[in-house]
């Protein structure tokens, strides 16, 4: 007997044709030094790279791709890199979130229109993973997650300081006259020692939580620092993997299922994790056809603790979450909560992976029954001044505050609050409601992270460090206040917060879920007849992205490229 007949790949479509077009597709290649036998049909891996250097957080993914490389090819895979947009939350402006959707399209057609049969995701800084997975997830081909990493824990002076988080309280005290410039910018080493996202829970160590929550990577892949050994093992394995799901057929519709987000929104609640995991959970679970809303994440995580005890809700860094033991024992902890049959990417339930999960340190990862903080997770408010839903995040507020009534002070945008909130003669003080318009996803464009607004000096010299802050923008997971985020509809769409004016009087009632403006209907009918839209952008993405976008209750996706289509094979290029 013959030995048996390998299945037709997808890259056997280019590959393994005869005459011409067999020809161009091999050949080039060969180029690269490969022999002839690499065009057998093994496994084509596509390693979706978004190193750059202007995104620090992704600066370690070359020598991570190596490390994948050798994986793939000892397990009989044929690794292919390449690259797709990085995008650098530090760097870009006016925010990396403008981008988001259109990396997602990079990696999409990048995907689908080359010899691919499984992919391995390379992502870090904040926005890279959900625009990787987004874009992988309308291909729908065998993929496996792998996140860079968080940098070494920040120290100035002895004492701990954490990305954003640092930067945040630091910023305050030079502003209040209690530290110095020189001494402001000498910390700014200090904090980021190494390569690797932010090692406080913000957004990126959140999204690298959620892969790993979902399932889409192997365990462990949320905590381990980016300059550890271990990552780089994690690399290896997760090559080894990926040729397997190739053979297995375990595309990403087979683990993103229902179960699966509902386990990622869980799993965000016990972490402490970033309000931006709401927007990027549900315009990924839009790409799959998975119904997913946002009152999920009150119905399903509110009611959970946070077990975490990581800055900017408690008082460690990412480091010391993984030396405690990371995510799995944090999911072992909150087990009862969630779908443990779900399928994850190594071949087994999450139950198996989490079974025996140890944890080392209960300063770090508190028991759930001696929680950091008691019902912890997103809450979702609603009212006539977001009566499609708005955002907070109860572990990061001030307690007395989560039921207030202030009188508005309004900023018409970022660059009216620049100009003002520093002025001694503004009317404010602590029983105010700041209020910061046009900062969504069409007013910036972009929806940036300027929701935490920070605090006019006045009141920090007396003391102040947190008001009720209300905007249509989002905040970096880094934040920290009572802030509620990602009003619904935005000002610039004609939601109610474009008609709010100083001296209204704001109503927030986190346990009541409620977010008011006390103001008749006449009123406000009055005020929206006389309110004209924001000029939009003439050309280019942005004017595609403001003419497309949805709101942030449905995923701040683009209209155009919610589900997906595929992989099939397009037609020859020659």
């Amino acid at each position: 007997m013959g030995s048996p007949k390998k299945p037709l790949r997808r890259s056997q479509e280019w590959f393994g044709r005869e005459g011409k077009q067999g020809f161009y597709y091999r050949s080039w290649l060969k180029g690269l030094g490969l022999p002839n036998d690499m065009f057998d049909g093994r496994p084509v891996i596509g390693i979706c790279n978004t190193w750059s250097e202007l995104t620090p957080c992704n600066s370690s993914f070359r020598e991570l791709a190596e490390h994948v490389k050798r994986g793939v090819y000892e397990a009989g895979g044929f690794p292919l890199e390449f690259p797709v947009m990085s995008l650098g939350e530090t760097q870009m402006r006016p925010t990396a979130m403008l981008f988001r959707n259109l990396a997602s399209m990079d990696v999409e057609e990048s995907i689908r229109a080359n010899p691919i049969d499984g992919v391995v995701l390379l992502m870090g800084c904040d926005k890279t993973t959900p625009a990787l997975m987004m874009g992988a997830a309308s291909v729908n081909l065998p993929t496996i997650g792998l996140s860079g990493g968080p940098s070494l824990s920040g120290n100035w002076r002895g004492q701990p300081i954490g990305s954003g988080t640092g930067v945040i309280r630091m910023s305050e005290m030079v502003r209040a006259g209690e530290l110095a410039q020189e001494e402001f910018v000498e910390a700014e080493a200090c904090m980021q020692r190494s390569k690797g996202s932010c090692m406080t829970m913000g957004t990126a160590s959140t999204m690298a939580s959620m892969v790993e929550a979902l399932g889409l990577s192997l365990p462990e892949n949320a905590a381990i620092p980016a300059v550890d050994s271990r990552r780089f093992r994690l690399a290896h394995l997760s090559g080894r993997r990926i040729v397997e799901m190739v053979h297995e057929d375990l595309r990403m519709s087979k683990i993103l299922t229902r179960a699966a987000f509902e386990n990622a929104i869980r799993a965000n609640a016990a972490i402490g994790g970033s309000t931006n995991a709401v927007i990027h959970l549900l315009a990924l679970a839009g790409r799959l056809g998975v119904e997913l809303a946002l009152d999920d994440w009150d119905r399903l995580g509110s009611h959970l603790p946070c077990l975490v005890n990581l800055k900017p809700s408690g008082d460690y860094l990412m480091e010391d979450f993984y030396y405690a033991g990371g995510l799995p024992a944090v999911l072992r902890e909150i087990a009862p909560h969630l779908h443990l049959g779900a399928l994850t990417a190594n071949g087994r339930t999450l139950g198996d992976n989490i079974a025996t999960a140890p944890c080392w340190n209960r300063d770090v990862i508190r028991p759930i029954e001696e929680p950091l903080k008691r019902e912890a997770g997103i809450a979702v408010l609603r009212g006539n001044l977001a009566p499609d839903g708005a955002v907070i995040k109860p572990s990061a507020a001030s307690a007395h505050l989560l039921q207030h009534r202030g009188r508005a002070v309004v900023f018409e945008n970022i660059d009216d609050f620049k100009a003002r909130i520093d002025d001694e003669a503004l009317d404010i003080d602590e029983t105010c409601v700041m209020v910061l318009k046009n900062c969504g996803p069409r007013g910036y464009p972009g929806m940036a992270e300027v929701g935490n607004m920070p605090l006019p000096p006045k009141l920090l010299r007396r003391g102040i460090t947190d008001i009720v802050r209300i905007s249509d923008a989002r905040m970096s997971g880094t934040a920290y206040g009572t802030v509620v985020l990602h009003a619904s509809p935005e000002a610039a769409a004609g939601g109610n917060l474009a008609l709010v004016r100083d001296g209204d009087f704001i109503e927030l009632d986190v346990p009541g879920r409620r977010l008011h403006l006390d103001l008749a209907d006449d009123e406000l009918a009055r005020r929206r007849a006389a309110w004209k839209a924001p000029p939009p952008p003439e050309r280019g993405w942005a004017k595609l992205y403001v003419d497309h976008v949805q709101q942030a209750h449905l995923g701040a996706d683009l209209d155009i490229l919610v589900g997906g289509s595929g992989s099939d094979v397009a037609g020859d290029s020659h």
